[in-house]
């Protein structure tokens, strides 16, 4: 195994181009446990640590670009406000240790279906930044999986950054595990509200074989909350309209049974999962409103 070490990003994506399977290498998180177990022996690793613009992130008015290798300690401690679903995601992932190496660019390249980052991203509407010596392109995270442990980058790519709409409205994320820390999630979920556009988007991790939306929930909510007039009034969601949506995010699911779980759990984890954060968003929405109106 050869070890490609390159001292900017402009020499990066020459090695990438020159040698289309090296296995990029940022915090290893993933990466060095494949290839500790012999599950990947790639014949290069091409090591992106020296990269600093990797570690960076911008906030602009709608969006925050974030550096490919920014650590999941980061977004915690700075980007709590403006990316609250994946800050939440980011506490469930694993311990401190990995925390502070592991990032949402080394998420996006392994592309497992378990990946803690991906239901928020999905949630928040996000796009990844992949570039080669052929140019740039924006790829939007619903089309980003392609399979179990397969994303839509090209043999020459490098993912260079995520693009992540800032909250506009609450955001909630939830992961059923087989204990507290350090374990692989057996279902998660996560959920914003987006007031703004009157939507919802919803991300849903380790039930299918790839991250997925569930649309048809997104749709059911959005035209009960309209027709409701509750964007506007802030009324409480009726626990019919609660449960219909629960039904319909979990049938939006296509899960396996393995050793972390059954699939007839998964699907109704995720009913419940759906059920939780929904009345955690929507009554940090209503809070939201009264303040707003007490305040006018």
């Amino acid at each position: 195994m050869d070890f490609l070490r390159p001292a900017s990003w402009e020499e990066a994506l020459a090695a990438k181009a020159e040698h289309p399977t090296a296995v990029p290498i940022a915090g290893g998180t993933d990466v060095m446990v494949e290839i500790n177990f012999d599950h990947r022996r790639p014949e290069y690793l091409l090591d992106l640590g020296r990269i600093g613009d990797l570690h960076e992130w911008e906030t602009g008015e709608e969006t925050v670009r974030l550096g490919a290798a920014v650590p999941y300690t980061r977004i915690i401690e700075n980007l709590r406000a403006e990316l609250p679903g994946l800050a939440l995601a980011a506490h469930t992932v694993a311990s401190p240790q990995i925390r502070n190496r592991g990032s949402v660019g080394g998420n996006l390249g392994t592309a497992s279906p378990a990946g803690d980052a991906h239901p928020a991203l999905l949630a928040a509407g996000a796009e990844v930044e992949a570039e080669s010596v052929r140019g740039t392109r924006l790829i939007p995270v619903d089309e980003f999986y392609t399979g179990v442990k397969r994303n839509a980058l090209a043999p020459d790519e490098l993912i260079r950054s995520v693009r992540v709409r800032k909250a506009e409205g609450p955001q909630q994320y939830s992961k059923v595990g087989t204990r507290n820390a350090m374990v692989i999630a057996v279902c998660a979920f996560g959920l914003a509200l987006h007031p703004r556009t009157r939507t919802v988007r919803i991300g849903i991790g380790s039930a299918a074989p790839t991250p997925v939306r569930a649309r048809a929930a997104e749709e059911f909510l959005a035209a009960a909350l309209e027709e409701g007039g509750c964007w506007d009034n802030g009324r409480i969601i009726t626990p019919s309209v609660a449960e219909e949506f629960a039904g319909l995010c979990a049938a939006a699911c296509n899960p396996i049974d393995d050793v972390r779980g059954t699939a007839d759990y998964r699907r109704r984890a995720v009913g419940v999962m759906a059920r939780r954060t929904l009345t955690w968003a929507w009554e940090s929405y209503r809070a939201t409103a009264a303040g707003t109106e007490g305040a006018a």
